[in-house]
């Protein structure tokens, strides 16, 4: 650990940070604290935590492994499908309960189960559990599946890929295909997870009885120690000999693999691994939300993602963090309304409808002007300091 330390010196520096924001944010919260902090801007920080996780996890593999994967936010709502279906069955369940147990004869298991299905899938005609669905009622593979569906479709995808040697702006198409079918696949109706309907309800923890104040915190604490685990993960990785000749794969992959490293593997691990780390951040993330649907897996999320690492500073863990942090929490100030309008004369400048367009500036600034990004201010600072 002092090794990982002494190469990665900005891991205890971020992981105090942390600890002090989550603490700051918990004291001044309305569950634990002062009630300075509203409940749905908790929420909206323990989003932010979630969203700087999977920003971790492409900066992991486009910023040191030069795969620009256009196609990561489908790992992220896929972990936000699989732990939906345990909520969403659990709560229907308590409530499919409660409302029968009053009942003379008590329901069987059976047509409680029959009972439960007619109320999540009736909204799209059907009546019945479909195959996805086998281990809903089960928290502990509900959740194991959070880290399987989405390491599973990446190791299939990677390993076709990579064996076939696709790479640069064709692998980048490739992830964008991908997560552009997943997104049309799961809008139909058919498909077990109530199309376009989504999975909603989710911020509502079954058989806890404890108000909303309180367990926003609880889901603040958790994506904050899965982000300081997550960036304690990914500086290890980068580290050593293994993070170099990741590194050289970025900088020179014909190289690498002249040199007898087996890139294809190294590339697939990497590509996997993120993955996971996105899945984690998403079965976070949509609790907090409270729903999830197919519109989460449009392409246009994963290159939002892209565009965050690139204004943080890619090649930089926190540098994805940083840039994931600014950019969603300018976003909501832009988007939620709080930011006032610009009247010109004949025109306003209503930022809900302007916010695209600045972001999409901030990205091509960056790119021109400075390329490390806001991480590369941080590289700045320190090295004045050293000096």
């Amino acid at each position: 650990m002092g090794k990982l330390f002494a190469e990665n010196r900005s891991v205890p520096v971020f992981l105090m940070i942390l600890a002090a924001i989550t603490l700051a944010i918990t004291v001044m919260s309305e569950g634990y604290g002062t009630g300075a902090i509203s409940t749905s801007l908790v929420k909206t920080l323990g989003m932010t935590l979630c969203l700087c996780l999977i920003a971790l996890a492409m900066d992991l593999v486009w910023g040191y492994c030069g795969i620009l994967s256009l196609g990561h936010f489908a790992f992220f709502a896929l972990g936000g499908y699989m732990i939906g279906m345990w909520l969403m069955y659990a709560r229907t369940a308590d409530t499919i309960a409660a409302a029968q147990a009053a009942q003379p004869i008590p329901p069987t298991a059976v047509e409680l189960n029959d009972a439960i299905a007619v109320q999540i899938f009736g909204v799209v005609g059907g009546d019945s559990f479909p195959w996805m669905w086998a281990f809903s009622d089960s928290l502990f593979l509900q959740l194991a599946l959070v880290v399987l569906a989405p390491g599973l479709l990446a190791f299939v995808f990677g390993w076709l890929a990579f064996r076939s040697r696709v790479t640069g702006v064709y692998l980048s198409i490739l992830t964008q295909a991908m997560t552009l079918a997943l997104s049309l696949y799961l809008f139909q109706n058919d498909t077990g997870l109530r199309g376009n309907n989504g999975l909603s309800g989710l911020q509502n923890l079954p058989g806890v009885e404890a108000p909303q104040a309180l367990t926003s915190v609880w889901f603040l604490w958790a994506s904050a120690l899965a982000l300081g685990l997550g960036y304690l993960l990914c500086a290890w990785v980068v580290s050593g000999k293994f993070g170099k000749v990741v590194r050289g794969i970025r900088d020179d992959e014909p190289r690498v693999r002249f040199l007898g490293y087996p890139v294809e593997g190294f590339k697939l691990f990497i590509f996997v691994l993120s993955a996971v780390i996105a899945g984690i951040a998403g079965a976070l993330y949509y609790p907090q939300a409270g729903i999830i649907n197919p519109d989460e897996l449009a392409p246009i999320a994963s290159i939002y993602l892209a565009v965050w690492v690139a204004i943080g500073g890619r090649g930089r863990l926190y540098g994805a963090v940083i840039g994931a942090a600014v950019v969603s929490l300018a976003s909501t100030w832009f988007t939620g309304g709080r930011a006032p309008d610009i009247p010109l004369g004949g025109y306003t400048i209503q930022w809900v409808d302007w916010w695209t367009v600045l972001l999409g500036l901030g990205f091509v600034l960056v790119t021109l002007y400075a390329p490390k990004g806001l991480g590369g201010l941080i590289d700045l600072m320190s090295r004045r300091k050293d000096a």
